[in-house]
Formats: C-alpha cells, structure tokens, sequence
C-alpha cells in the first residue's frame, strides 16, 4: 500500500513533532496573546473613563473589604485625612520609564479611623557606599489633607521576600497593602491609592500606562498562522507522497540512488575520459 510510509518511525515522528506544536501554538501560546490584548484593553478603557470621570469617594467607588478589580482599578477618587510618616516604607528595584527607581508608600489615615496606602511617585536612587541607595525626599505634609487619586491593585512579591531595613528606612518588594501591613503591622485597606501631580505630598508623580494595545493581537494571529502552515505543509508533503513518484511512497530499488560528491566527481571524469578515447 502507498499509505505505508506513514508507519515509518521517521514519518511518525515528524507528524508527532507537527501536531504538538500546532497544539501548543492553539491551545497555549495565542490564547496567552489574547489574553494580554485583552487585559491591555481593559486597562486602556478603565484609564480612559477616569480621565473624564469625577472623583468619587472611595467608599463609593470601594467598599471597605473589596479589592480594586477591573471594574473599579485606575478610577479616581477623593479623600481627607493625613499620612502617618512614621510608618512610611519605600519599594525597591523598582523601573520606571526604563531607568531604576524607588516609590514612597506612605500609610494614610481617613477620617472614619481606616488606613488606606498611598503611594507618593518615585525617586531616582543614588550612588550610596556600596550600591544604590536612597536619596533624601521631602517628608509628607503634617496635618489634614485631601487627595485625588487612582485606586490600584495591590502586587505581591512572587518570592515573598521579607521588609528588610537599608539606608534608615523600611523597605519592601512589592507595592501593596498587604505587603505594607506585614511590614508596619497597620490593618490598612485593601489595594492602594496612586497620587497624581499637584495632591499634597506627591514626589514625582507616576507616569500612567501607555494606551495603545500593544502587539499581542497580531502575535495571536502569528501564532495561529503558525501552526496553521505546520498542519498544511504536513497535509502537503503527506499528499505529496501518496501521489505516484513519492520517493518514500517508492521501492527502495526505485528510489533516486544518493550520490556521493567524491563519487559524482569521479562519474564525471569517467565519462570525460570515455568520450577524449572515442574521439579518437
């Protein structure tokens, strides 16, 4: 039968290797773009309504005991109350328009007795003793104080490295509540509050993100693409072998015979030699 090659273990092999990775470009790697697009979207819309958007209280826009989520994360938001320095912890390896930074979080009072974190911007960091070190930074304003900013999900340091105490403050590994909290022992709020130009207390204000989808759709569809040709170049060569003249489909006797350069020269120079004496 014609079909036979398909049992050879080189053929089975091959179609293995075609059909894992059009598996894994389906199922893993475009969804995984999708999945960014998607975020990325959801990112740019919640971004986008807040600039327009009134600020709310936060109680209105969070409840105390919820976490900000895609609904509710980049809104702006009002509140009064004043920040407790004493507990100020700073986030290290921090990178903020490429370059190394470090961001003051700063723990805040409102008036209805809760703590909610703020995160003040970011400094750059300077050439200490033996690495880079925190520079000196204007200390938050005493007293009350009202506040227009972005609610924020918290992060969480994927190695949950421990507050360690550098340069006379406190510092973490992570933006976040719960991070903050292990480190000053406050019950703050969950998520946090990012601060834009011209609040009180406000270092150098984060940059908000970029609102462009980046590339991730086209790379879903590259990946499509991908396994898509994988299939129909195997499709094609399986084709071409059933046809008639396939060279594995072929007897062995039949099969084109390979050559050897060596020996191809030495064909050559034989028949060369044949064709000098027959002139002769």
């Amino acid at each position: 039968m014609r079909l036979r090659f398909m049992l050879r273990p080189g053929w089975l092999a091959l179609t293995a290797l075609v059909l894992i990775f059009a598996a894994v470009c389906f199922t893993l790697l475009a969804p995984w773009q999708f999945r960014r697009h998607d975020e990325r979207s959801t990112t740019n819309d919640a971004i986008g309504t807040s600039a327009n958007a009134s600020p709310v209280a936060l109680d209105t826009a969070l409840p105390a005991g919820q976490e900000p989520g895609a609904g509710t994360e980049w809104r702006t938001v009002r509140v009064t109350g004043r920040y407790l320095a004493e507990d100020e912890v700073v986030a290290r390896l921090r990178t903020v328009l490429g370059q190394a930074a470090f961001e003051v979080l700063t723990p805040f009072r409102l008036a209805d007795g809760s703590v909610v974190l703020v995160d003040r911007g970011y400094v750059r960091p300077v050439q200490g003793d033996q690495a880079l070190a925190v520079p000196d930074f204007a200390a938050p304003p005493a007293g009350t104080v009202t506040l227009t900013a972005r609610l924020r999900a918290d992060e969480r340091d994927p190695r949950d490295r421990p507050p360690e105490r550098r340069d006379g403050r406190l510092q973490v590994y992570a933006v976040g509540a719960g991070v903050v909290t292990h480190a000053t022992g406050l019950d703050l709020r969950r998520g946090y509050l990012q601060l834009d130009d011209d609040n009180p207390g406000v270092l150098t204000a984060l940059p908000l993100p970029e609102l462009d989808s980046g590339p991730f759709l086209s790379y879903a569809l590259q990946w499509i693409a991908f396994g898509s040709m994988a299939l129909l170049a195997l499709l094609y060569f399986t084709w071409r072998e059933i046809k008639p003249g396939g060279v594995l489909a072929a007897p062995k006797a039949e099969r084109p015979r390979r050559v050897s350069v060596a020996r191809q020269i030495a064909e050559e120079e034989a028949r060369e030699q044949q064709s000098a004496a027959a002139a002769q």
